[in-house]
């Protein structure tokens, strides 16, 4: 008998998506995209060959760390969440919603590194003219601040030659093209060919890299998901189209903390960071009380924030109330107003219930639990709370107030803001605070004294 001889069997790649399959479908089963699935040719496992190394191994205590310190890159905020500035060689991907301002922010770093040495400012997405025009608006034009305007990354590494930058910024990495991979611009194919080639660039030759990335509809950056893994700090920008707040989010971060969080406010001359955004997010403190109204301070990765809570309460014997929220977790809301009716017996049901956030702030966080709760009980019974109080507390379902974490880095944010006073869970193991401090244990006895 003669051997049967395997031969590999051929499988499929998605070009949107990367999921592979064993045999041609018309539809992708991941991303369900039509008619995207390429063959690729199979090959069995290969045996790699020794090969030269291209720098000899060193014992870790003898390899240098000036080549690898943070730097700043003059933007504080910035600064805050990349752990320091910016390392040699390091790859950043900044992704946000078309409009926030993720290409205004680039320029003003690329105008404050152009202070200390050559940057190269490639755009894929604006002709030369476009950016010149926004960077006379924002007051970043500068000597040592060169641009270029191309979509080929070979194009883009003959201008690296050229100008010998020490920091590049590529906007955006999905308009960047190269002739070594198949598929369009901004596929997943070319997205993960241009990105692996800038990161090994940027390792070759110690240059700090910053991407520009979309997001999709749903919020997640576009492109593979090892575009994410490629790169060494991944950045999410936030921002509501309605207000001047933007936040830049760690998501990853080899270099530092990837819960860190940099404030910034957008407006017409361009992007300036805010160290104390207080301001924003605290509409009434410091004014007459009204009722409806609660501080408290969430933390957002490793900051403490002021959050004022809002609430109005409307009508009463209504068959279908309303229930509006901005800025909070509707369902959070809604176990809340259960849990007021039910545990402190506020009615509610029958009228319609509309709550807030000031300055366009995102509040998700459960120690924000028993501020809503004054400020919605508040607004029902028509009382204002106490002016200087912050309230600092998660509330379950039977009513009982939780603890939280970082309670003692909060209450020092709010002694710093000005407060006199806080209400916080009991068994908080407080050691130290500037405030007037009460412990309290359950919801309806808080509300009891609101009457």
């Amino acid at each position: 008998m003669t051997a049967r001889v395997r031969t590999a069997r051929p499988s499929y790649r998605c070009a949107e998506c990367g999921q592979q399959a064993a045999q041609w479908v018309g539809r992708c089963p991941s991303c369900q995209a039509w008619g995207t699935l390429e063959q690729v040719a199979g090959s069995g496992p290969r045996r790699v060959a020794a090969g030269a190394p291209s720098s000899p191994a060193r014992r870790i205590a003898d390899v240098e760390l000036d080549a690898a310190r943070a730097r700043p890159t003059g933007v504080a905020e910035l600064d805050r969440v990349l752990g320091g500035g910016l390392v040699p060689g390091a790859v950043v991907l900044l992704a946000g919603e078309p409009g926030v301002g993720k290409s205004t922010l680039l320029l003003e770093v690329a105008a404050k590194a152009a202070a200390t040495g050559t940057v190269l400012y490639v755009t894929g997405e604006e002709s030369a003219g476009q950016v010149r025009l926004r960077a006379e608006r924002t007051n970043a034009v500068h000597g040592n601040l060169f641009l270029a305007a191309e979509s080929d990354l070979g194009a883009v590494i003959a201008h690296l030659d050229a100008v010998q930058p020490e920091l590049l910024v590529v906007d955006s990495v999905q308009t960047m093209s190269t002739d070594t991979a198949d598929g369009a611009a901004g596929g997943v194919t070319q997205v993960r060919a241009v990105t692996v080639a800038l990161t090994a660039l940027a390792k070759e030759r110690g240059l700090p890299v910053l991407l520009v990335g979309h997001v999709t509809k749903d919020g997640s950056i576009a492109g593979p998901r090892v575009l994410e893994h490629v790169v060494d700090v991944v950045l999410a920008f936030e921002g509501d189209k309605h207000s001047t707040l933007r936040m830049v989010r760690g998501v990853k971060n080899r270099y530092g903390p990837a819960d860190e969080v940099g404030c910034f406010e957008l407006r017409d001359e361009g992007i300036a960071g805010m160290a104390d955004p207080s301001g924003l997010f605290l509409a009434r403190f410091g004014g007459p009380p009204v009722p409806g109204t609660a501080a408290t301070v969430v933390m957002d990765g490793r900051r403490p924030l002021p959050a004022e809570l809002q609430a109005l309460v409307a009508g009463s014997g209504i068959a279908s109330p309303r229930r509006a929220v901005s800025g909070l977790d509707s369902s959070r809301v809604a176990m809340l107003l259960a849990v007021l009716e039910r545990r402190a017996g506020v009615t509610l049901h029958d009228a319609e219930v509309f709550a807030a956030t000031v300055g366009g702030m995102r509040v998700v966080e459960p120690a924000a639990d028993l501020a809503l709760a004054l400020a919605i009980t508040s607004a029902r019974r028509d009382v204002a709370l106490p002016p200087g109080l912050v309230v600092i507390g998660e509330i379950g379902l039977a009513g009982e107030v939780r603890r939280v974490a970082g309670l003692e880095r909060r209450l020092a944010e709010a002694a710093r803001l000005g407060f006199s006073a806080a209400l916080v869970p009991p068994d908080s193991g407080i050691t130290r605070t500037d405030l007037r401090v009460q412990e309290v244990a359950d919801v309806a006895l808080v509300l009891d004294n609101l009457r």
